[in-house]
């Protein structure tokens, strides 16, 4: 039966067709093997997408470079496990059902807590797997049969036992601190979860009366509308200005309350007046200054940001409008002092962009330092390794700076805090709900209202996934997992409290010993933490290096991309530039270039499907062949293995890029451009000898075409399934490609001469076909050269290949010089050789002088148009700058050009009258 592949290569035909049958075939689910298992074991956990999110660029590098490696490990006889899921993204989630409600109408607190929390189960099943049906198309090889939600009852139950454990442990206490209040999402948030932009705003100097004197007090603040709380001004005790003025009382302006004045660090006397307000309930360093004093803590807004009873006429406008308020009124009672403008850091809502409010608030907190302490040895020991090496200083610097970590959230989904309040004051935790109070034995307990940050729960995965709090078979052979590929701006977020969690408690766990050796990490005696390697990957940008976001307009849509040039073409522009350490400048002319590589594969494997055909009807890889001393045969046979040797050790280091680059350089060049063309005449040899010459063309040609396909499916795994089928004719001995073995280099097959030898061929060959097109030789013409080698070994080289350079280089006859041709016209000089191509152009003077002499006079009027433009001083400041950039390098070639045609002209000569 002749090999199906049709003549056009159209990735959406095949793409689809291979990722539903990948998954209906359950090629990549593993089952927990049973003690006996001797294989590495390899474990990726896939960081959860956001069950309200949809796939970006930052998200197929990411996808990408994890099935790149896991794809990898698998074909390397590895016992692989890809985990999946998805993250409830408890503000997220929250924010877009509540925007459905409003859209109707409603709003949560007219459907109440459990009806809510039901609508966004509701919500859930309807939109929220949008990005795992993505993460189908782009042919994630995942264990989809252990996908899992982090709202799950098994993962539910585990973050009970962890809120419980680490409050059993003194670990998790509840109190009323400053929090970064977000007023949109209604909720507490993290340092993290707050991004600062440097914006352009005031700073207002307000005088503030000694009570029982004439004087003032000049405080500073970019937020008077927070004034309505103070509760004292602060001095330093060191500044002479105000040692009068220590134990007195100042009039607070506008509510007419009499606070004191204290002596604290708080104030700096090298900053402002040396004077400072302090609102305990608006600004985390005034709060500590508060606890220290005593001071009341007086709250004056709600949590919408809008001002509450206690300031008084204000009550009721929003912060902002309250601030023109207030300056308004601080005008009229001749308070305001002085207006400067000042750069402000404001903090916003990493979620929905809202002004971030300092609230004072009773929240959950962790206590951090004892489960950071471990979290930072295994890094620093090397127990856990992050590459590349400086997010490990950023990290660590990090770690040694932490504070406790607010984990409530004033949501309604999430994990509920497993938390009851009795009407006595006393707070149970507890793991199911406890039926009376310990403290009065009273059975009216009302559970706290808080959810649990997101993060707190997606910081378990990497052992809850696997049956935590339960002993598994599943951990003792999957944890530790061995990587974890993610992006910067998470590392805080997941990473660290991942490793935070895993130190703490899977301490004592042990893994597996035999696969411990078997995957090589034998010398690392710990096996708490949650992964053995983290890899950062790259930022995607713009062509322009330009970061993406929907305010520009540059924001590039993955699957737009994948529509018009495949998810192969789009998985290798990624891979192939993801070098370590830099960002990557997305391009579609590199995109549409891979899915010319594509379509090169494509046709060289329809090539070697024709001559299969015809001249070994049947022939299947690894068909015993007669080993050939061939220089082509021998030469290839050292390119592929030492590509391979390359690719493997770039990949084991995650250098994506250098990986992709061999493959791509070695398909393309060494096997398509040189190896196919060489083999050709073999290929089409006739009579016995000939028979026998283009069988074992053909078998070395389909051997090699399959292990390069196995070489290159990890980066391009829809094309290479469709060829590697169709070597088979639709039955090979696998159900897949990627269930194959990935080539391993043999190094015995390096051989350094052929390699040596073959390189003076493609630079003669390459000479050639240079000077050819510098002469303007017709495509079809054949023309003599002349060689001069001076070394009898390079001389015998070519005349033993003289049939590969004319057909390759389509020369008519060569013939051997005994000096230099280096001088000659059409000529070009290597270490090793002169070529000269023999060939002189009738041309028809006339013709060519009238020719050259419009495109002269095209030039001309091309360069006084742009002069004229760039002359004018209107145009050069209305036009964009990159627009003008551009005129002035045209203009540049042009007369780089103008020069050329003029030397050309001078060359035919003078005109014949």
């Amino acid at each position: 039966m002749p090999h199906d592949l049709p003549k056009s290569y159209e990735p959406a035909a095949i793409e689809t067709r291979w990722a539903d049958y990948w998954i209906k075939e359950k090629l990549f689910s593993v089952p927990t093997p049973p003690p006996g298992e001797t294989r590495p074991v390899f474990t990726l956990l896939l960081p959860p997408p956001n069950v309200t999110g949809r796939l970006h660029m930052g998200h197929m590098l990411n996808h990408t470079q994890m099935d790149i490696i896991v794809r990898w490990h698998r074909m390397r006889g590895f016992l692989t496990l890809w985990l999946p899921g998805t993250d409830h993204a408890g503000i997220a989630t929250q924010m877009m059902v509540e925007r459905q409600l409003a859209s109707e109408g409603k709003n949560r607190r007219d459907l109440g807590r459990e009806a809510f929390i039901e609508r966004v189960w509701e919500w859930k099943r309807h939109y929220g797997g949008a990005i795992l049906e993505q993460m189908k198309r782009l042919g994630d090889s995942v264990d989809w049969d252990r996908e899992y939600f982090t709202m799950d009852e098994n993962l539910s139950r585990a973050v009970r036992e962890v809120f419980v454990r680490l409050h059993e442990e003194g670990l998790i206490y509840r109190g009323k601190y400053i929090v970064n209040w977000c007023p949109r999402c209604g909720t507490a948030i993290s340092d993290l979860e707050v991004k600062h932009e440097e914006v352009p705003g005031k700073l207002y100097e307000i005088r503030y009366p000694v009570v029982g004197t004439n004087e003032f007090i000049t405080v500073a603040t970019t937020r008077p509308e927070t004034m309505l709380g103070d509760t004292a001004v602060a001095v330093n005790e060191r500044d002479e200005r105000y040692k009068h003025l220590h134990g007195k009382k100042v009039l607070l302006p506008l509510m007419n309350r009499e606070i004191p004045i204290i002596t604290d660090e708080l104030a700096n006397p090298e900053f402002g007046t040396g004077a400072v307000k302090v609102t305990p309930a608006h600004d985390p360093n005034d709060f500590q200054a508060g606890l220290r004093h005593n001071l009341p803590q007086i709250d004056v807004m709600d949590e919408h940001a809008h001002m509450n009873q206690n300031a008084g006429p204000y009550a009721g406008l929003s912060r902002f409008a309250a601030r023109e308020r207030v300056l308004e009124d601080l005008r009229k009672g001749n308070f305001l002092v002085g207006e400067k403008d000042y750069t402000i850091a404001l903090g916003k809502c990493d979620r929905c962009g809202t002004v971030v409010e300092p609230r004072l608030s009773t929240q959950w907190f962790i206590k951090i330092k004892r489960l950071a302490e471990r979290a930072t040895e295994v890094v620093e020991r090397g127990e856990i390794t992050i590459v590349p090496e400086n997010y490990k200083t950023i990290y660590l610097n990090w770690m040694h700076n932490i504070h406790d970590w607010c984990i409530s959230r004033q949501l309604w989904w999430g994990h509920r805090i497993p938390a009851w309040h009795c009407k006595c004051g006393e707070i149970i935790v507890a793991r199911e709900t406890p039926a009376k109070c310990s403290k009065c034995s009273g059975s009216d307990l009302t559970q706290d209202t808080d959810v649990l940050d997101t993060w707190f729960s997606s910081g378990l995965l990497p052992f809850t996934t696997l049956g935590w709090p339960e002993k598994t078979r599943d951990q003792d052979v999957f944890y530790p997992t061995t990587l974890l590929i993610t992006a910067y701006e998470i590392l805080f977020f997941w990473v660290a409290r991942m490793i935070m969690f895993g130190c703490h408690f899977m301490h004592g766990h042990q893994q597996d010993p035999v696969l411990k050796q078997a995957s090589g990490w034998a010398g690392k005696q710990d096996d708490s933490v949650p992964f053995r390697q983290v890899y950062i990957h790259a930022l995607v940008r713009d062509a322009d290096r330009q970061k993406m976001s929907k305010t520009k307009g540059n924001v590039i849509d993955p699957l737009d991309i994948i529509r018009r040039f495949g998810t192969d073409a789009t998985r290798f522009t990624l891979a192939a530039m993801a070098a370590p350490g830099t960002d990557i400048a997305f391009s579609e002319s590199r995109t549409d270039g891979y899915r010319a590589f594509a379509n090169k594969i494509w046709n060289a494997a329809r090539f070697m499907f024709m001559n299969v055909d015809r001249v070994e009807p049947g022939l299947r890889p690894g068909a015993e062949t007669v080993p050939s001393d061939l220089l082509e045969d021998v030469w290839i046979r050292s390119r592929f293995h030492r590509t391979t040797k390359d690719v493997n050790d770039a990949l084991r280091d995650y250098r994506f890029h250098e990986a992709a680059n061999r493959i791509y350089d070695f398909f393309w060049g060494d096997f398509c451009d040189w190896y196919i063309e060489l083999i050709k005449a073999r290929l089409n040899a006739e009579g016995p000898a000939g028979t026998d010459s283009a069988m074992i063309a053909c078998r070395n040609l389909l051997n090699l075409f399959e292990a390069s396909l196995r070489l290159l499916h990890p980066v391009m795994p829809f094309i290479t399934e469709e060829i590697w089928q169709a070597i088979y004719d639709g039955k090979p001995p696998l159900k897949s490609i990627a269930l194959a073995a990935y080539p391993q280099a043999n190094e015995r097959q390096f051989d350094l001469a052929a390699e040596t030898k073959m390189a003076i061929l493609q630079d003669l060959i390459v000479a050639v076909r240079t000077l050819r097109a510098e002469l303007k030789v017709e495509q079809k013409q054949k023309v003599p050269i002349q060689v001069f080698a001076p070394e009898a070994d390079i001389r015998s080289l070519l005349e033993d290949n003289h049939g590969a350079i004319e057909r390759l280089a389509n020369v008519e006859s060569i013939t051997f010089a005994e000096g230099s041709l280096a001088k000659l016209t059409g000529a070009r000089s290597t270490a090793r050789f002169d070529v000269h191509v023999v060939y002189e152009k009738k041309i028809d003077v006339a013709a060519e002088r009238l020719r050259l002499t419009k495109e002269l006079e095209q030039i001309e009027k091309e360069i006084g148009n742009g002069q004229r433009q760039l002359g004018n001083q209107q145009f050069l400041s209305k036009a964009p700058a990159k627009v003008v950039e551009g005129m002035r390098k045209r203009s540049t070639e042009l007369e780089v050009l103008r020069e050329k045609i003029r030397s050309q002209l001078d060359e035919l000569g003078p005109a014949s009258s």
